[in-house]
């Protein structure tokens, strides 16, 4: 009797591990995960983390290293995401303002839109038309130009854009494509280009001024972007340059009594951010949450705030530092990536998320990658380097999606090798799912 109830109770054992430890895996399946990421594997060779967990039963069904810290790189923008869209609902932050005469008094609300991509543009000719004199203040900036944790060589590169309260032209400088004497916009800076015998292929910067060299022996002539270094002075020249207004800088403090414009529709600067991984939008949009919450702008107090409002129930607590990701400060757990990423499938309509979400083989920052005939990865990346993370959905041969954060760091590798290595454990996720 005693050894028919144990083999019972042993039998009842078995099924409840098989069904809470491996949900919609089998037991095969769930081993061939472990070969995949395990010590023996590619992944062995450095710290790797992931998580599978099912939307529908909200149950885990695989995860290693979870609970672990990772540099998220850029799929710190969805942290960046669930701010704005709770936030600033469906509109930018862009004005605050009083009107005093002939003269309109401005301080910036980090609005990035201005003659920047393709962006839908607020309508600025017709706000400043009444208007002979524009002062403009950056009293209410609390942010540097740069974020904690910044890497300093990166201020020659796009992708490093210099941070501010009303940018214009997305604070860079336009190289147009030619060999020879080159042409940039705004045309201003065309005077401030010299030639260099140093060995570079392209335009660059200097560390402390808007002056610029290139080489003609070695010069590529291709289409490029540099940061400018911005000043309030620098930016009411460009503002003039571009309305055709007289405009001046009055750093004053922002009063009580103003009014906001609120001048341009946020999805597109959302859908731009994630599909192409735009740092200067995602640290002008935590401009834009810090104003809406406060009037004022100042990203280490509005992701504090957002921690303490949203997301104390998340596995772990995250620190974060910026909108970006480009902080090497920022620090997050897998486990904690997939708490935050059910938020946004809980709060986000559908549609609207697979717009947002880079696609395999169709989109954003993995068009080349995670190809199928039928897409099956939606999912924001980060990289920087020695580190990659993938965090968003799988979309299995059962057509159920499931929610994965896949974060690497310290590999001594490509990452274009770290990414082809996950492609094969998430291909061959997708058909065990």
């Amino acid at each position: 009797m005693t050894k028919s109830y144990f083999l019972i109770f042993l039998l009842i054992g078995s099924i409840l591990f098989s069904h809470f430890s491996f949900g919609q895996l089998s037991r095969e399946e769930y081993e061939k995960l472990e070969q995949s990421l395990g010590q023996t594997s590619f992944f062995g060779g450095h710290l790797t983390g992931f998580m599978l967990y099912d939307l529908d039963s909200q149950q885990v069904l695989y995860e290693k290293n979870s609970q672990i810290h990772f540099t998220p790189a850029s799929t710190t923008k969805l942290f960046t995401l669930f701010a704005s869209i709770l936030v600033l609902n469906d509109s930018t932050q862009t004005l605050r303002y009083v009107s005093k005469g002939d003269t309109l008094h401005i301080w910036g609300a980090g609005d990035p839109s201005w003659d920047y991509l393709d962006l839908p543009q607020p309508d600025f000719d017709s706000f400043f038309a009444p208007y002979d004199v524009i002062s403009f203040s950056d009293a209410n900036l609390r942010s540097t130009p740069f974020g904690a944790g910044w890497q300093w060589d990166d201020y020659l590169y796009y992708f490093s854009a210099e941070r501010s309260s009303l940018p214009i032209h997305g604070n860079l400088l336009k190289v147009l494509p030619g060999k020879s004497n080159p042409r940039v916009f705004p045309t201003r800076f065309q005077s401030m280009i010299s030639t260099t015998n140093r060995d570079i292929k392209d335009m660059e910067r200097d560390f402390h001024s808007n002056h610029f060299f290139y080489n003609p022996k070695s010069y590529r002539g291709r289409e490029d972007y540099l940061p400018l270094l911005t000043s309030p002075e620098l930016f009411v020249s460009l503002a003039s340059d571009a309305t055709g207004k007289s405009w001046i800088y009055s750093p004053h403090s922002l009063p009580e009594n103003h009014q906001l414009w609120r001048g341009a529709a946020l999805f597109p600067i959302l859908k731009e951010m994630m599909l192409e991984s735009d740092n200067f939008l995602a640290e002008q949009l935590m401009f834009m949450v810090s104003d809406r919450l406060f009037g004022e702008i100042d990203t280490e107090r509005a992701i504090e705030y957002m921690i303490e409002s949203f997301l104390t129930d998340l596995p772990d607590e995250p620190i974060w530092v910026d909108g970006s990701g480009l902080s090497r400060y920022n620090l997050f757990t897998p486990r904690t990536m997939v708490g935050l990423f059910e938020k946004l499938y809980r709060v986000v309509p559908d549609q609207m998320l697979f717009e947002l979400l880079p696609t395999g083989g169709v989109s954003g920052t993995i068009e080349n990658e995670y190809k199928a005939e039928s897409p099956y990865i939606f999912a924001k990346t980060g990289t920087m380097s020695n580190n990659h993370s993938l965090v968003g959905l799988i979309r299995g041969k059962s057509g159920r999606y499931f929610a994965f954060a896949f974060m690497n760091s310290n590999y001594p590798w490509k990452a274009s090798l770290v990414r082809r290595e996950m492609e094969k454990v998430l291909s061959s996720l997708r058909d065990m799912l």
